[in-house]
């Protein structure tokens, strides 16, 4: 039985990956300021519209994590000092949670930061999906700084929810990141979305951007 069980296991993800390959997967990019609310809305589209969550700081802080990683040093040094971590180690780490999801729809949150940013993905993997839009959530900095405070105060154990780590972080965001968001803006991919109100106030907003998708 259990070697019954194996061989349908192996087949059934051969088949997911199957699919990957034939299908290719459809993504979005979320994109703002810290504390803006991204990792919060996309649970809730995770949720409602079956869409992978996928999220870079996330994935970088977890390869950080892993005793023994190769990357874990220079990732560390990166999120603490605000900064941005090498293009190629944030594509490979998203490429292959992709591939072991099984899925075919993604939120990538968080990504692409910088313009170094979008030449790698570009590079390395703007061929192999579809991207559907950019999802942008636009929230002023004085709100940001107090949702990330009281996220820090609460317990989060992030190491750069602190004023010191926030303040580089914001200035990396306005000159890093805005111009990708201006990028995509000149190519009508971009759906921006008020992001001061509470959770549900913004996911109601952001609900018809996805219910209307194929």
């Amino acid at each position: 039985i259990i070697k019954e069980m194996r061989k349908l296991f192996m087949v059934h993800r051969s088949l997911s990956r199957l699919v990957q390959l034939i299908m290719k997967p459809e993504v979005v990019f979320v994109l703002g300021a810290p504390g803006s609310g991204k990792g919060t809305q996309c649970q809730n589209i995770s949720k409602e519209f079956s869409f992978i969550h996928l999220s870079a700081g996330d994935l970088l802080r977890e390869e950080r994590a892993k005793p023994g990683s190769k990357y874990g040093e220079l990732i560390e040094e990166k999120i603490k000092n605000g900064q941005i971590v090498p293009v190629e180690i944030t594509c490979s780490l998203i490429q292959a949670a992709m591939e072991r999801s099984g899925s075919n729809k993604f939120l990538i949150d968080g990504f692409p930061r910088n313009q170094n940013n979008l030449e790698g993905w570009n590079k390395q993997m703007s061929s192999c999906v579809n991207l559907l839009f950019v999802l942008f959530f636009e929230c002023p900095e004085d709100v940001c700084v107090k949702r990330c405070l009281g996220r820090g105060a609460a317990g989060s154990g992030r190491s750069d929810d602190n004023m010191e780590s926030l303040k580089k972080r914001f200035d990396t965001y306005m000159n890093d990141t805005m111009p990708i968001v201006k990028h995509y803006e000149e190519q009508n991919l971009v759906k921006s979305v008020d992001a001061t109100g509470t959770s549900d106030q913004v996911f109601e907003i952001v609900k018809p951007l996805f219910a209307n998708l194929k």
